[in-house]
């Protein structure tokens, strides 16, 4: 299995489509190269930022495929592969590794309900079929199913390269249970990484390791420097972090507007990057939200 460390500033980027919906390469390489030059220390490909429900396997390998060229090894490449058929993640999972990538994010399974058991046998079962670095993903708001700490620690303990947790439960306290579990080296190194943009840098100071992100979407050196002052620890850098936390909040908080990616999928057309086409189910942002957006931008020097 690689050895890498997952921390950091870590976006999980937005897939560039063209306005018939075809995937838009050009624009996918652009936005990495911009999250390069920000100092990012991953990158997380068709995760749900990245509209992965919509791709098709031809189409998600291709996007992986691409992601990793542009990367040529300078930072890990984290591909989404999650499903709530164990078969299919599976399945992603060897896909992903086939064309370079270097870890995997797995959301736990929606709309089945899988007790802890199940969910410990997904993870071991595609633990066992894909030598690559897990990272579980708790979402809540997107699953239906809240996955407790006690499962969690229990998936890190009995599956070993299950190596961190995005956790976008919302719960601070839930972050820090699991936290202070792993602290007692049980099990070792693993990484608790916030699944919130504005839950990051609080996340950071009672042991956190980083976040994957939206924001770094449309702002990488900004949340890169922020976690990284972050992670330093000393009084200067904190204040440094703070700062530059308050001056993105109303960026992460506009982010969700409406339901992710469609506002940042707008910023990021308003600022070049990408042409502003979603997949349906999901539609543009409605323009009764876009100046409250283009306030935002403007206030952050972005467009």
């Amino acid at each position: 299995m690689k050895n890498i460390k997952i921390f950091g500033s870590i976006p999980a980027i937005v897939t560039p489509f063209k306005k018939n919906g075809d995937l838009d390469l050009p624009a996918l390489e652009k936005v990495v190269q911009y999250q390069l030059d920000g100092g990012v220390d991953a990158i997380v490909v068709a995760g749900s930022t990245g509209e992965a429900a919509t791709l098709n396997d031809e189409e998600y390998v291709t996007v992986v495929k691409t992601v990793v060229k542009k990367v040529a090894g300078k930072v890990p490449v984290i591909a989404g592969a999650g499903s709530n058929d164990t078969k299919k993640a599976v399945n992603l999972s060897l896909l992903a590794k086939s064309v370079g990538a270097d870890a995997l994010l797995h959301v736990t399974p929606c709309y089945n309900k899988p007790t802890p058991n199940g969910l410990v046998l997904h993870f071991k079962e595609i633990a066992n079929a894909v030598d690559l670095p897990i990272i579980i993903y708790n979402v809540p708001g997107r699953t239906g199913s809240n996955v407790m700490p006690s499962t969690i620690i229990r998936i890190a303990r009995e599956v070993p390269s299950v190596i961190a947790v995005k956790e976008a439960s919302g719960s601070l306290n839930q972050m820090m249970e699991i936290i202070n579990e792993v602290e007692k080296n049980r099990p070792k190194d693993f990484a608790v990484l916030s699944g919130d943009d504005a839950l990051t840098l609080p996340l950071i100071s009672v042991g956190g390791k980083g976040c994957i992100s939206v924001v770094c979407n449309e702002v990488p050196k900004l949340f890169s420097d922020m976690i990284h002052f972050a992670l330093e620890g000393n009084s200067k850098s904190l204040r440094e972090a703070k700062k530059l936390h308050y001056q993105m909040l109303p960026l992460m908080n506009i982010n969700f507007i409406e339901s992710n990616p469609i506002p940042v999928k707008a910023v990021m057309s308003m600022m070049g990057f990408i042409e502003n086409s979603l997949r349906l189910p999901l539609t543009i942002l409605e323009d009764k939200n876009k100046p409250a957006v283009e306030r935002v931008l403007k206030d952050l020097n972005l467009i």
